[in-house]
């Protein structure tokens, strides 16, 4: 068995998200057509996070085991091959050699994700951010972000799934938001995340920042469970991947 450890950036617009499904066009599907026209072995690929339709990455991480190789062949090779075969909006980062054993998705402990608001309109990008035409108070919003930090139920910023119901109990390690021009910026790191719980913290911030909700709405949310968040749900457009941690 050959495995290497993959880094990879895509712009999640034209994609049914990470995960193969039937007759959808996925990222992991265009991987794993270049991978077949690479290799002649039996081939896998494995990503560290299923991304939504949409959602774009900078960092994620993916394991490729191929059975058989005809001939050695080098990460920067592989690299450059799989770049020469990919779609535009699919970059491989990074090649490294890694262990039979390796992982993307259980190895992991810890992801990172980045969301970006345009406060600013532009004919260009609009799929990459989230245009919010509205005054924002980043200072409120950084006030109110700052109560998420720490283990908390966050059944309320989640959407459930009904038939593999999870725990809702997540330690967030940290939540940053910073300006930068008319873009700010959301940076939220915990050991998992709940599905679409970044998207739902994020609108909530915004309609904090917007003056609609005030801070101590968060504390309720966190205390009493309620669905009342999901029409608050930032869209996918402006959520990245950005980094996905492991132990080395």
């Amino acid at each position: 068995m050959n495995t290497w450890k993959l880094e990879i950036e895509y712009e999640g617009s034209r994609y049914r998200g990470w995960q193969h499904q039937h007759n959808e066009r996925t990222v992991q599907s265009e991987m794993q057509k270049a991978a077949y026209e690479l290799f002649s072995g039996r081939v896998h690929l494995g990503g560290a996070v299923n991304t939504d339709a949409g959602v774009h990455a900078l960092g994620q991480v993916v394991h490729l085991r191929v059975e058989e190789i005809k001939e050695d062949v080098t990460p920067r090779m592989i690299q450059n091959s799989f770049n020469d075969l990919l779609p535009h909006d699919i970059n491989i980062l990074s090649v490294k050699n890694a262990p039979d054993t390796f992982d993307a998705r259980s190895e992991a402990i810890g992801k990172q994700y980045l969301y970006k608001i345009s406060t600013n309109r532009t004919a260009f990008g609009k799929s990459l951010v989230w245009w919010i035409k509205d005054d924002l108070d980043s200072k409120k919003m950084k006030a109110a972000a700052e109560i998420l930090v720490g283990k908390h139920n966050f059944e309320s910023f989640c959407q459930k799934n009904i038939e593999n119901p999870e725990p809702t109990t997540v330690e967030i390690e940290k939540v940053e938001i910073f300006v930068q021009a008319e873009m700010i910026f959301v940076r939220i790191k915990a050991p998992h995340f709940l599905w679409k719980m970044v998207r739902r913290i994020v609108g909530v911030l915004a309609e904090v920042g917007r003056g609609n909700l005030a801070d101590t709405a968060i504390e309720r949310l966190l205390k009493y469970p309620s669905d009342a968040t999901a029409k608050y749900t930032a869209p996918t457009s402006g959520l990245y991947l950005e980094k996905v941690y492991y132990k080395t």
